[in-house]
Formats: C-alpha cells, sequence, structure tokens
C-alpha cells in the first residue's frame, strides 16, 4: 500500500517509516490498524510499540514535547500513589470494602443494578465458610492525583456538577441533591473500588489471580463517563501496571453482555493492549466508532442460550491464544449475560456463568498468566449468588485459593 510521504492524520512524513499490517483473527482489522515502526510523533493516530512512559494514554495536545512531559508526569503520579501496598500473605486474593455499597435514601433502586450487590457476594462467601471476613483486602480511595493518571481535569470537574453525576448513573433524582452528598453517597464508593481494580493487578501479579468484588466500568474512557460508569478503573489498573508491574502486554477479556467502550476508546492506538469483547451488538452502548478498535470482536445476538455461547467462547479463546501473548488479563466478568437480566437479553443459566468463569481461569492460569476478575454489570438481585457460586467453584477447582499464601 502506497502511504505517500506523510501521514494522513498529521502530516508527519514517514519517509524512514515502514509499515506492518496487524491481523487478529481471519476478518480484516477494524480501519487497517498499520503500526509503524518508529517513534515519530504520530504516537496518538497510529498503533506503535510502546515507550516506557506509556505514550498511548489519552492526552489534549499532539505536540510531542508536551506528550513527553504529559508521560512524566503520570509515570511520577503512578510512583507516588498510596494504592499499592504490600498485602499480607493470610489474605484472600479477594478485595472489597463497604464502601463499595451505594446507598442514597432509596434513590438507587431507580437504576435496575443491584447497588448492594458486591457486599451480598461476600456475604454469601462467608456464609458459605470459603471466605473468612478478615481475609477480605480493603483498598484505599483513588484520589484526584490518582484518576488524573487517565482522566482530564476537566472531566474530574464536571463530576463536581449533580446534573452530570446524575446522566452518567442513569439516576435522575441525583441531579437535585448537593454536590456533597452525592460525592459522599455516590462518587466515593466508585473511587473506593477503583482503588480496589488498580491494588488487584498487583496481587494478581503477586498470587496468579485476584478478584475485586466490584469495578469493571468498561464504559468510562478518559474524558467520558456513562452507563453507570463513572471512572475508568480498567484503563487505570492497565496505566499502573505498566509502570510499577513493568508489565508491557496485557489482554482485557470483556464478557459482560455490554460493549466495553470505555477501555476501547482509551487504547484504541496501544499496540500493548488486546482487546477480546464479547457482547450483544444490540444493546447500549451501541457504539460503532469504539467498536472499530476491538481486537476480536466477538458479537453475540439477544436470545442466545447457554451451550451456544459457551461453544462461542471456546473458539474466541483459542483465537486470542493464537493471536497475543499477555503478561496480565484483565477478565471483565459482567453477569448480565443470565437469563431474564432486562438488560442484557441473552439466555444464560447461572451454571453457564460459573463454567464461563472457570474456561478464563483456566485460560490464564494454562499459562502461567496473572489475571485479575473484575464484577461488572449484572440487573438482577440473584448475581450476586450466581458470582459467590462461580468462586466458590473456582475455589473447589484449584483455580483460585482464598485461603491466602
Amino acid at each position: 500500500m502506497d502511504f505517500d510521504r506523510f501521514c494522513s492524520e498529521c502530516t508527519v512524513c514517514l519517509n524512514d517509516c515502514t509499515f506492518t499490517l496487524f491481523l487478529t483473527n481471519t476478518e480484516p482489522p477494524p480501519l487497517n490498524r498499520w503500526r509503524c515502526r518508529t517513534h515519530h510523533p504520530c504516537l496518538l493516530t497510529m498503533s506503535t510499540q510502546p515507550s516506557s512512559a506509556g505514550a498511548s494514554a489519552p492526552s489534549s495536545s499532539s505536540n510531542y514535547a508536551t506528550e513527553e512531559e504529559a508521560n512524566a508526569l503520570r509515570r511520577d503520579r503512578i510512583l507516588n500513589s498510596k494504592l499499592y501496598f504490600d498485602v499480607p500473605p493470610s489474605k484472600a486474593p479477594i478485595i472489597y470494602s463497604t464502601s463499595y455499597d451505594i446507598s442514597f435514601l432509596g434513590i438507587e433502586k431507580l437504576h435496575p443494578f443491584d447497588s448492594s450487590k458486591w457486599g451480598r457476594i461476600c456475604g454469601f462467601l462467608i456464609a458459605n465458610g470459603i471466605l473468612e471476613k478478615d481475609r477480605i483486602v480493603e483498598p484505599l480511595e483513588a484520589t484526584k492525583d490518582d484518576l488524573l493518571v487517565v482522566h482530564s481535569e476537566s472531566y474530574l470537574n464536571s463530576l463536581k456538577s449533580s446534573l452530570n453525576v446524575s446522566i452518567i448513573t442513569e439516576v435522575p433524582p441525583v441531579a437535585a441533591f448537593p454536590n456533597c452528598l452525592v460525592q459522599k453517597r455516590v462518587l466515593h464508593p466508585f473511587r473506593k473500588q477503583v482503588g480496589g481494580t488498580i491494588l488487584a493487578a498487583k496481587l494478581a501479579k503477586e498470587r496468579g489471580c485476584a478478584i475485586n468484588v466490584g469495578g469493571g466500568f468498561h464504559h468510562c474512557c478518559a474524558d467520558r463517563g456513562g452507563g453507570f460508569c463513572a471512572y475508568a478503573d480498567i484503563s487505570l489498573c492497565i496505566q499502573y501496571a505498566f509502570i510499577r508491574l513493568n508489565i508491557s502486554r496485557v489482554m482485557i477479556i470483556d464478557l459482560d453482555a455490554h460493549q466495553g467502550n470505555g477501555h476501547e476508546k482509551d487504547f484504541a492506538n496501544d499496540g500493548r493492549i488486546y482487546i477480546l469483547d464479547m457482547y450483544n451488538p444490540n444493546i447500549y452502548p451501541l457504539d460503532y466508532e469504539a467498536r472499530r478498535y476491538i481486537d476480536q470482536r466477538v458479537e453475540v445476538p439477544s436470545g442466545t442460550a447457554t451451550e451456544e455461547y459457551l461453544m462461542m467462547l471456546d473458539e474466541a479463546l483459542q483465537v486470542a491464544k493464537n493471536a497475543f501473548d499477555p503478561e496480565l488479563v484483565i477478565y471483565n466478568a459482567g453477569t448480565d449475560i443470565l437469563d431474564g437480566d432486562p438488560l442484557g437479553r441473552l439466555r444464560i443459566s447461572p451454571h453457564g456463568v460459573t463454567i464461563r468463569d472457570e474456561k478464563v481461569f483456566k485460560f490464564a492460569s494454562d499459562k502461567n498468566i496473572p489475571l485479575v476478575m473484575l464484577t461488572s454489570g449484572g440487573y438482577m438481585k440473584s448475581s450476586a449468588q450466581v458470582i459467590a457460586d462461580s468462586i466458590i467453584n473456582l475455589s473447589n477447582k484449584s483455580l483460585i485459593a482464598m485461603g491466602g499464601i
């Protein structure tokens, strides 16, 4: 293919650049994703081999010097963060805080999401005897500096408007409350879960896997929230892993029923990230732009039942195994695929969810790849029990060590 002398995206001379087509499966790659093998300034518009500073992170400027400065500031924020801390060997690789659960004068019930799901998951695990309360790891809340690693200042400032938060959470009455109350009752729980997702990567690197009983806010990107997702915890987790864990290749396996458009936009031009997204294409967010950035797109039509779904997953994992060699897997394990879920519109049985999770954990375990699991979406009261049952099965199959080291 003839690229002429200039990159059409940024007018940088490409005379010395060579390109290679990035194929992820049998279909042509979205947007003909060409990867430049040299570090010229069009890092934001083409996929490229990464620099140690993580040049792919979003920025408002296309100036190379400014990007270098932004990367240095991002690195400093990550290195100075307190979100990574040493977890005692006696603790289980389960991250949760009672602060996760959202209770806001009952108006949280106006959204179909079960905002007490996270606490009930742990409650079921404790009642079953598979988890002791004092073995749960409590994360720290992500600070503004932590969030600025990915998010823009203008986006974080927009969350000081209760109206904006009400739109993101899809609960209109939130707009009527003072923002100080919204910060405390809605955004603080989200920031705590962000801290849990970020810490989970460190714990997974040390233990082989870790579960944040929360997180998975995959509809939020650097400068926009939506779909009950106010912070981009997946993008943040990965940026921290690049710097603090010296990881350079990450696979996102997103099996929530909804397309993970947030992380897809954040990592649209980053060759270090491989995204496998298995989703219902006929429901929210219908983000066709973000779909172009999915490396391996598996569209699951409404009404798909358990047997067919698991066959599609087996095929997808085999393709992913042959296409990419990650050093970390982020598994977005939404339970909105369950039969009867009002938003997912799929027909997967509770046992099907258990088998799905087992397959993904085995995929990572067989290749000795650390895995982070996030619970993400799920809009039925039964989701908490289904997730707990799946974790119990993972423990029984020795795919996770619930008793610590």
